[in-house]
């Protein structure tokens, strides 16, 4: 089996949950749709291409591996928003369309938003069947990418190459041991692996969530659960 592995590392990553009030929670790891959402970015797909979009969400298959995380952070944070009054009818794709008004009938908005330190982890990828790009055209993209990758958000920048390659092996976990280009040695596991339906992960399951990151819609921000793996490798094992 072909595998597509690269890293994701910085000091700072948000990894959003589902936005309830003013807290806008995180993920302990990298949720499908946001590594979905950077392959698209990568590939320079923008986000009204809803068809293009949908079928990187379906056809390929992560996995991720967690070799670090920091403590959590929690940042508070202040937010210029227009009414949904004014909003409602209106395209409003970017914030740029979202503050398209009077300044005086904006208003501000209060949140706390938490953040992961000093991430490391290395996602695998599988090309499912009909996938519109080979993993070939997914590693160039991730090399020279159109859009500008992030952690989950803007504000949480790449601290170090991607370094996307492709490794033949038979399961998930012996991809991510011989990635080459990471700091840690070669054969380091991760603390943590999680994969998809139809993967081979080289490990036993600790558990089996519902995980609520499977794209339905991407304009109208909406997502379903999905099936995830995980297991936990005591270091040393």
């Amino acid at each position: 089996m072909q595998y597509l592995v690269f890293q994701l590392q910085g000091a700072m990553a948000s990894w959003g949950e589902s936005a309830v009030g003013e807290y806008r929670g995180t993920h302990d790891l990298p949720t499908a749709s946001a590594l979905a959402g950077l392959l698209c970015a990568a590939m320079g797909l923008r986000r009204d291409q809803e068809e293009a979009i949908q079928a990187v969400h379906r056809h390929y298959l992560l996995a991720v591996g967690v070799y670090a995380s920091g403590p959590m952070l929690r940042d508070y944070h202040t937010a210029q928003v227009a009414p949904r009054s004014l909003l409602k009818g209106t395209r409003h794709a970017t914030r740029k369309d979202e503050l398209a008004f009077p300044r005086s009938q904006l208003s501000t908005i209060l949140s706390a938003r938490d953040h992961l330190q000093d991430v490391r982890y290395r996602i695998a990828v599988q090309a499912g069947q009909d996938a519109p790009y080979s993993l070939e055209a997914l590693r160039q993209a991730l090399l020279t990418p159109v859009f500008v990758p992030y952690l989950g958000r803007k504000s949480c920048p790449l601290e170090a190459p991607m370094a996307p390659c492709l490794i033949e092996v038979d399961d998930v976990l012996s991809a991510l041991s011989r990635y080459p280009y990471a700091a840690e040695v070669p054969s380091s596991r991760p603390t943590k692996l999680t994969w998809c339906d139809g993967m081979t992960p080289g490990i036993e399951s600790s558990l089996t969530i519902r995980q609520r990151d499977r794209l339905i819609h991407r304009g109208a921000w909406q997502y379903g659960e999905r099936t995830q793996h995980v297991a936990m490798l005591p270091q040393g094992a």
